[in-house]
Order: structure tokens, then C-alpha cells, then sequence
């Protein structure tokens, strides 16, 4: 059952002269993901600002909602019974702006709802390096640095230098590169706390040296990922020493299918919507393929996407 189930009982919890941006109730989460999956959740909210989303989640606080912030979808699967309580995004805070233009190097502000490609093409546009390896990866740049993304030696980690979160209790803090933490696919970031916006030092290039990498990374791509599918990208974290597309693919796992949820024949390590799977049914793939890398291998592979929601 939703707790907040209707606009009245929104507005009972936060008053509509302290939060501007768009509420919606049982909003289905496939909408939301690049997996397209996943059931309602009670409330979605899009702050437009920093003080509507403040106002919110103080008040959710004191009420004890939970609220789950969310980027670009990607890297998530949610569950069938959809998400209980408030999911917020900040898809509505897009700036970049340069904020200091060295001699060589170049500063800027991000905010977390800036699509990662908007980034990447900003900067190859602009003539600053240090992102093209991010080519091709969806979703927002709060969840990049939040997962430290990285392709073909670069990463969030090598341009950040800090970021600023709001905790659950509306409390902002600016955390430098090293409390950051960013490690493969992980952070420091506190649980609960929402990352607003980031800075990142790039360094001058030559534009078309710059799109020329560019492109050779996103053609590579192509070739070795299920690009024009739905998938959530890789499934599983990379063991020590080897890959676990390699495991999965020499465990005899390409192709193995649960309803619609297929592991993909490009990539092993992509699990993929084939059309309408339920989260059960790919929960059941991933465990399926996990239990058969580790009869092959003995290698027991780490989830690296994010599961949530009610079951």
C-alpha cells in the first residue's frame, strides 16, 4: 500500500508554496529506467531548486518517509512492487559552467542532473580532455561520480576535484576528491545524502584530437556492447584478474533466457529487456548466471547494478 497515495496527503507533509517542480503519484519506474523495468513508486519528485528539494526531504524526514534519490536510471533495477515512499530526481539541474580557464587546465561546474553525454559533448565541443573513455555511458553525472564511471583509463575519479551533497537533514556538504573516495564503481558518498553538483578539473586539447578518441572508443563500443538494447550495462563487478563477461561467456551462459530477460549474445556481462521482463524474472537470470560461474569457476561474482524497491 502507497503511503502517500494522493496529492492531498503530499500536501499535508509539504506545503505547495515551499516546493516548486513537478510531483507524481504511482509513477511506474520502467518509465524512469534504461532497463525499463520496475514498478510504482508512491511519489516521484522533480525540485526544480536546491531549496524545494531542501524543504522536501526535511519534511519527509520528520515524518519518517523514506525518499531514495535516483539519477539517470541507469545502473538500476527496481522490483516489481515498485518503490515505497519519495523518489527524487534532480533531472531539472542541468548548469555547466567553467569557473576557472587556466593557461592549460580548465574548472567546471556540474550539477548532478546534467546528462553524462551532455558533459562529455560539452567538453569535446570546447576543446577540454579528460572524459572521452565516458562515451556511450547513459545516465546523469551525479550518478557518474557517485559510481566513479570510467572507460579505457579514464574515470570520474581522475577530474574530480570535489562535490557537494545535501545530507538527509538538509545539511550541505563539500566533499574534496580524497573524502569522495572513489574507488572501481564505488564511493564515500554518505548513504541518503543527494550529490548536487560537482567540480571537475579538465585539461586543453585539440578539439578534433580530443573527438577523434572519441569516436574510436564509441565505435569499440558498438562492437563489443549491446548498445541499441535495454540493459542497465554491465551486470556484474569485474573479479580481481579477469573479467566477468569473460566468465559468464566461458561458463556457457550467452543467451540463457528467463521470460524476457536474455543474456546477451554481444556481451556476456550485459543482461537485457527483451521486450517486457518483470524484475523477478531478470533477478532470476542474474542468479542463474551467478550460480553457473561459480560451479565453473568458483569465482562468486558481485553484483554491480543496484537493486531496489519492494518485492
Amino acid at each position: 500500500m502507497s503511503i502517500i497515495a494522493d496529492e492531498h496527503l503530499w500536501q499535508e507533509i509539504i506545503s505547495p508554496d515551499s516546493f516548486s517542480g513537478e510531483v507524481m503519484f504511482g509513477e511506474m519506474m520502467k518509465r524512469h529506467t534504461s532497463l525499463k523495468i520496475g514498478g510504482p513508486a508512491d511519489v516521484f519528485v522533480f525540485p526544480q531548486e536546491v531549496i524545494s528539494l531542501k524543504n522536501s526531504i526535511v519534511a519527509l524526514k520528520k515524518k519518517n518517509i523514506p525518499f531514495m534519490p535516483v539519477g539517470g536510471g541507469t545502473n538500476l533495477l527496481v522490483r516489481d512492487g515498485g518503490i515505497e515512499g519519495v523518489v527524487v530526481s534532480l533531472r531539472d539541474c542541468r548548469r555547466i559552467e567553467i569557473v576557472d580557464d587556466a593557461k592549460d587546465l580548465v574548472s567546471l561546474f556540474v550539477e548532478s542532473g546534467v546528462p553524462l553525454q551532455k558533459l562529455v559533448s560539452f567538453a569535446r565541443e570546447n576543446g577540454f580532455s579528460g572524459l572521452e573513455g565516458l562515451v556511450g555511458i547513459p545516465g546523469s553525472a551525479g550518478g557518474a561520480i557517485a559510481g566513479n564511471a570510467g572507460a579505457y583509463g579514464y574515470s570520474m575519479k581522475n577530474v574530480i576535484v570535489s562535490a557537494t551533497v545535501m545530507h538527509a537533514d538538509g545539511r550541505l556538504a563539500k566533499l574534496g576528491a580524497e573524502e569522495l573516495g572513489l574507488e572501481y564503481r564505488k564511493s564515500n558518498i554518505p548513504a541518503g545524502s543527494i550529490m548536487l553538483s560537482a567540480n571537475i578539473r579538465l585539461r586543453k586539447d585539440i578539439k578534433e584530437d580530443i573527438a577523434k578518441r572519441g569516436e574510436g572508443f564509441l565505435k569499440e563500443k558498438r562492437e563489443r556492447q549491446p548498445l541499441s538494447e535495454l540493459s542497465a550495462g554491465c551486470v556484474f563487478k569485474n573479479p580481481e584478474g579477469t573479467s566477468a563477461g569473460k566468465l559468464i561467456d566461458e561458463a556457457g551462459c550467452k543467451g540463457m533466457r528467463i521470460g524476457d530477460a536474455e543474456v546477451s549474445a554481444v556481451h556476456a556481462n550485459f543482461l537485457i529487456n527483451k521486450g517486457n521482463a518483470s524484475a523477478a524474472d531478470f533477478i532470476k537470470l542474474m542468479d542463474a548466471v551467478r550460480a553457473k560461474v561459480l560451479a565453473t569457476f568458483g569465482v562468486e561474482l558481485e553484483t554491480e547494478i543496484k537493486i531496489v524497491g519492494r518485492e
